[in-house]
């Protein structure tokens, strides 16, 4: 009896470590097809696959950071998008990832959705979607003041403020500074996400 159980724990062992392989060979494959994604299709088709590996993983809130992120970057980069629809998407789901574990990461994609929403007539919808899109930060300051992403987001927002409206880049550079500065101690994760710093080196160069 005692062997039979042995034998069943090491199938069990073997069979999560199947598993991990599996999901850490689709994210790595899904990452790639992210990073190289330059039209609307191929980010929906990015997103679409890292949907499909968040819902058969059920423990991983990372697939949905993606799916979500790709779906940004949509809203983002795609003119004739219908941002309110790809806000909505994101945020569908950013639940199912908030679901499994609320995360200063997922909060940033909030942010940027909310802004995508926002840019479509900052003038009428500031109040709304630049209100949303402030807590989404503050929330994510709360989770995790260490990470730099949600820095680098606040001084793009500032950057982007004219300086009459208490924007600018002299109030950007502060912010830019301390996420470049949180992203050289990061400890990254694998599979997790580690951008901003190269990002925020870009903005400080804009910033002189």
């Amino acid at each position: 009896m005692k062997a039979f159980f042995v034998v069943a724990a090491i199938c069990s062992v073997m069979g999560v470590q199947a598993q991990s392989d599996k999901y850490t060979q689709a994210m790595e494959r899904t990452l790639t097809l992210l990073d190289s994604a330059k039209t609307t299709e191929q980010l929906q088709t990015a997103s679409a696959a890292f949907e499909r590996i968040g819902d058969a993983e059920k423990t991983q809130w990372t697939p949905y950071y993606y799916a979500a992120l790709a779906q940004v970057r949509i809203g983002f980069s795609d003119q004739k998008a219908d941002k309110d629809a790809i806000a909505t998407k994101a945020g569908t789901i950013l639940s199912k990832g908030e679901a499994i574990e609320n995360t200063a990461d997922l909060c940033t994609i909030r942010n940027m959705a909310a802004t995508v929403q926002m840019l479509v007539d900052p003038m009428s919808r500031w109040q709304t979607y630049g209100a949303q899109a402030a807590t989404a930060l503050q929330n994510a300051i709360k989770l995790d003041p260490n990470n730099p992403r949600i820095y680098y987001l606040q001084g793009m927002s500032i950057f982007g403020t004219p300086v009459q409206f208490g924007g600018g880049k002299d109030k950007a550079k502060p912010l830019f500074e301390k996420a470049l500065s949180l992203s050289k101690t990061e400890q990254v994760k694998p599979l997790h996400p580690h951008w901003g710093g190269k990002e925020s080196e870009d903005m400080l160069a804009k910033c002189q």
